[in-house]
């Protein structure tokens, strides 16, 4: 018998059917290329889905005294939360911040009355695993983190990611022991003393938080002045 009659007849013998380990190795190249088309297909399904990673962001905002700057609205549209560290001033205020996100809020040390009993002293929270302490005054707020009591869990061992006060009407932001002690100034101006009004916008990406401090206009008297609503 000839060569290539030879080789017809063990393939026939075979019934028609290559050597058993070609075969499993074509059925294993055929099962890691579907294995991949369907991770790359769920993949891009989930990328549809979720979309582009975005930031959380918080405004925080302080020592209003009764007025917020219009502007407010537009610097914290899109906020996923806002912080307001005391000295209110009025009810209207709350109502207008709670209108662009929800709210944390605690008592200043010169609320109106029904202010100043309707609000706490100081919050422990969290937004989107980022955990924070807010208070007014900041000589409060950094015994608290001194001793490690926070607000809500006298227990609590870690520090809070973000601590945020008002009060001394001037904006500062300092990393202490991983806690970013934020004051975003006031948002008012009152005092003759005080420098320009500002708000701060805190961002939290995966590689931690970052503030930023925006001014605001100051409001000016009919002789073009700083206006002054409180003296001290």
């Amino acid at each position: 018998m000839a060569e290539g009659d030879d080789r017809h007849a063990r393939a026939a013998a075979a019934g028609g059917k290559a050597p058993a380990g070609h075969a499993e190795a074509r059925e294993r190249q055929r099962r890691r290329r579907s294995h991949r088309a369907a991770t790359s297909a769920a993949t891009s399904a989930a990328a549809s889905a979720v979309g582009p990673v975005r930031r959380l962001r918080i405004g925080v905002i302080s020592d209003t005294h009764g007025y917020l700057d219009p502007s407010v609205a537009t610097l914290f549209a899109g906020v996923d939360h806002i912080i307001h560290a005391g000295d209110v001033g009025d009810a209207a205020v709350i109502a207008a911040l709670r209108a662009i996100a929800p709210l944390t809020v605690v008592s200043g040390n010169v609320e109106p009355d029904e202010l100043s009993s309707a609000l706490p002293r100081e919050v422990e929270g969290e937004v989107a695993g980022v955990r924070f302490l807010v208070a007014h005054k900041p000589k409060r707020l950094l015994k608290r983190l001194a001793a490690g009591r926070l607000a809500a869990d006298a227990g609590a061992v870690a520090p809070p990611d973000l601590a945020v006060c008002g009060h001394v009407h001037v904006p500062s932001a300092l990393w202490v022991d991983g806690t970013l002690q934020l004051n975003p100034g006031t948002a008012s101006a009152p005092d003759e003393e005080d420098d320009g009004p500002t708000v701060a916008i805190v961002e939290a990406e995966l590689t931690g938080l970052s503030a930023r401090f925006i001014p605001l206009r100051r409001r000016l008297a009919d002789d073009g002045s700083p206006l002054v609503t409180r003296v001290r």
